[in-house]
């Protein structure tokens, strides 16, 4: 099986497992660690485009497990997120990764945040490096094992 296909399959399966889970995934800390996610996911390699912003927010818009919550609250959590990341990267990252690590005590939420992240990073059909590095790193701040995600 190519990688391109055992990515689109591992991301589907996964955003199944979110939409199983969606009754339990209703915090204001699961919701911000989301935004969060999507916002490192988009800046994976440094910077993010317009394009990719505009992907990202659209991906967050339809996605079933976010709809648990107001769209227009989301864009504006994950544009904050993307401004801290534009302004200081570095520091933009270490701020989104302690917002990210606030569901560690919760697993469902954890490995949630970490689903989506991987449906973020491989809804383009490319879950490049950087994106696989950044998941990684939500892995640790979590304290997961990133193998067990396939990362």
């Amino acid at each position: 099986m190519a990688l391109w296909d055992r990515l689109k399959e591992s991301a589907t399966t996964m955003q199944g497992q979110l939409v199983a889970k969606k009754n339990d995934l209703k915090s204001g800390a699961f919701r911000d660690a989301s935004m969060a996610m999507c916002a490192l996911v988009a800046a994976a390699d440094g910077s993010i485009d317009p394009s990719e912003r505009q992907r990202v927010a659209s991906l967050i818009a339809t996605n079933d497990v976010l709809q648990n919550f107001p769209a227009d609250d989301l864009q504006a959590r994950f544009n904050d997120y993307c401004q801290k990341l534009t302004v200081d990267f570095a520091f933009g990252k270490v701020s989104i990764l302690q917002t990210i690590g606030k569901v560690q005590k919760k697993p469902t939420e954890a490995r949630a945040v970490i689903q989506i992240g991987i449906v973020i990073g491989g809804a383009d059909g490319d879950f490049d490096k950087s994106e696989q590095a950044v998941v990684r790193e939500a892995c640790f701040a979590l304290g997961l094992n990133a193998a067990e995600f396939d990362l």
